[in-house]
This record gives structure tokens, sequence and C-alpha cells, in this order.
């Protein structure tokens, strides 16, 4: 067909059909795919609104919830320091070495003992001697009350440096003049199982004397 031939009125008409089909391609393949996307993302925004609408009512708590978590860390950090969750054994031969040297008696022996498992820690006991003055001895024992860590000391036995077997001491040594007694005891501190559910094994790798 010859648009030239064709009158006006028919001229219009087919012009509006064009933009009616046109109008109606557009609607279904632009225009209602951009609406539809539209309305996926309103629906979305309204429900992360509603959400934080929710979360808006926890934040004047968040100041309070952080400081409890503070606090829970440092009570960690302090229960961690007490009762440690790692088997350092060579710290608590060291420490309590450290606390002899201090109070002025001499650890002679360290005789390492089996582990004894419970339901949350594990016992590490050692049997040390040790040997000085009498009050040097008293000292000592009152240094090791009052460490971080829990030390408990059982089995005492004190002798004269004249007769040290009576203390149960394995050596006789060169004691100074000033030193009056030997002693034999068992020291036990203790392990958290939270980082070794399987416990240790029942006799400590490390050298058992000193």
């Amino acid at each position: 067909m010859n648009l030239s031939e064709l009158t006006g009125v028919k001229l219009l008409g087919i012009l509006i059909l064009v933009a009616v089909v046109a109008t109606g391609g557009l609607y279904y393949t632009v225009y209602k795919t951009q609406r539809d996307q539209n309305d996926a993302a309103r629906v979305k925004l309204q429900a992360k609104l509603r959400e934080n609408a929710e979360l808006e009512a926890y934040r004047p708590k968040l100041a309070d919830i952080e400081r409890q978590l503070t606090s829970l860390k440092q009570q960690l950090e302090i229960e961690r320091r007490i009762v440690p969750d790692e088997k350092e054994v060579d710290n608590f031969m060291r420490m309590v070495s450290g606390e002899a040297r201090k109070a002025g008696v001499e650890v002679r022996r360290y005789t390492a003992k089996p582990y004894v498992n419970k339901e949350f820690y594990t016992e590490v006991p050692f049997e040390i001697e040790f040997d000085g003055p009498y009050y040097s001895m008293l000292g000592f024992f009152d240094r090791l009350g009052k460490v971080e860590r829990i030390v408990n000391v059982a089995n005492l036995m004190v002798a004269s440096t004249r007769i040290p077997s009576a203390a149960k001491a394995k050596h006789n040594y060169q004691y100074a003049a000033n030193e009056t007694v030997v002693a034999t005891c068992l020291t036990t501190t203790y392990f958290s199982h939270d980082l070794d559910p399987a416990g240790p094994a029942s006799t400590p790798a490390l050298p058992a004397k000193k």
C-alpha cells in the first residue's frame, strides 16, 4: 500500500494504531518490568525498615551489653591466671623456684606425680624437696599462698639438716651455716579443660627432677 494514496483520516488511523501497538509493546517489555522491579524493591525496603525499627528498641541497651561483655572478658582473664587453660608446667616450676629464692630457701628437687583428671580441671602434683632457715621456710609457704595461681601444699615433712632422711630427702647437701631444716611436700596446681577437653597424659612430659 502506498501511503500517499491514503486519505488523511485513514493515515491518521494507521498512525494511531501504530502508536497504540508501540505503547503496548513498551508497556509489556519495559515499563511493566521496571514497575515489577520497583514493587519488589519497595517490599524489600519496607521489610528492612520494619527490621530496623525492631532493632532500634535495643539501641539503649547496647552500651550496657558492651559493658557486661567487657566485665566478663576481664573476669575470664583473671580466672585464666588463677587456673590456666594451658599445661605450662615449666612456668609453674619457675614460679615456685622464684618464690623460694625470694623467701631464702633452696629447692633441691622436683618429682612429678601422675596427673589427676577431674570433670573441669586437671590436678598437676609435684613433690619438692628444699632446705633453708626455719622462718624462711614459713615465708616460702606464705608466698605460695599469695601467688595468683592456685597452689595447694600437702604431705609436709620437716627434719633437721643433720638428719634430712627423716623428711624423706633423697640426698644430703652441703648446707649453709644458717640453714636449719630440710623439708619435702606435695605441691599441686590446676589447669582448666577449656581448651583441651581430652585432658593431658597420665604423666608430664617434662623432666621430673631439677
